[in-house]
């Protein structure tokens, strides 16, 4: 087996895919999310958005610097493209974003035009580089930060594709969440109380549940910053 390839059966439960059909799929490069958070530029044209039937026409698309993902052309088929990632389609004028379903899938939403210009980013780690403090973003990004308000668990908008900070979202009481993982994954909420590693917020119908610190992904303050749904 090649090691662009991994065996269709044993492709991520992210990845909406056929689990039939050719033996092989095509395996990502290493990059800004890992296996299981992101899927393939090529397995997404071919089988989410079904604009190319081979490989061969999917690197056809990407050869003419027809596809930007987060505001940069791309050329590697075997590029991952993941959560809130932005993807626009130079040549006909479509834009999507990136989400996880309540099925636990990544899935694609249609955006407007000027919704490509931002990606919320969820601080994950802080570091200090020469003494200046660095931000670890969910998807590998770093930024250097000149403030001390920043706290993991937070989110950073940022404007693509410079990656300058928009906005400065605070993981706290009444900011607006998307869950990434556990029983409620894909629910937009809104953030009721925190708890040590614990989260309390209220869902679309007023129902109070609580999840992982780790689940909540601020999203914005009292509603959403970018379209979500």
């Amino acid at each position: 087996m090649s090691k662009d390839h991994l065996k269709r059966l044993a492709a991520p439960k992210t990845w909406h895919v056929r689990r039939k059909g050719i033996k092989f799929i095509t395996k990502p490069t290493p990059g800004p999310h890992n296996l299981d958070s992101g899927m393939p530029l090529s397995i997404l044209l071919k089988e989410i958005l079904n604009y190319a039937d081979t490989t061969k026409e999917v690197k056809k698309i990407l050869n003419n610097n027809e596809v930007k993902i987060d505001g940069k052309s791309r050329k590697d088929f075997r590029f991952p493209v993941g959560l809130f990632d932005t993807i626009e389609f130079t040549n006909i004028n479509e834009y999507f974003r990136v989400i996880l379903n309540r099925k636990a899938k990544l899935s694609l939403i249609k955006i407007g035009k000027n919704e490509i210009l931002y990606k919320p980013c969820k601080i994950i780690g802080k570091t200090i580089i020469k003494g200046k403090k660095q931000l670890n973003l969910f998807d590998g990004k770093n930024i250097l930060a000149d403030s001390n308000s920043y706290k993991v668990g937070d989110t950073l908008l940022l404007e693509l594709p410079e990656q300058k900070i928009s906005k400065h979202f605070k993981l706290e009481k009444k900011s607006t969440i998307f869950l990434t993982g556990g029983k409620h994954i894909g629910e937009i909420g809104h953030v009721e109380d925190i708890v040590e590693d614990k989260v309390i917020y209220k869902d679309h119908q007023g129902n109070l549940i609580e999840t992982s610190k780790k689940y909540a992904f601020v999203v914005g303050d009292n509603k959403t910053a970018i379209a979500l749904e």
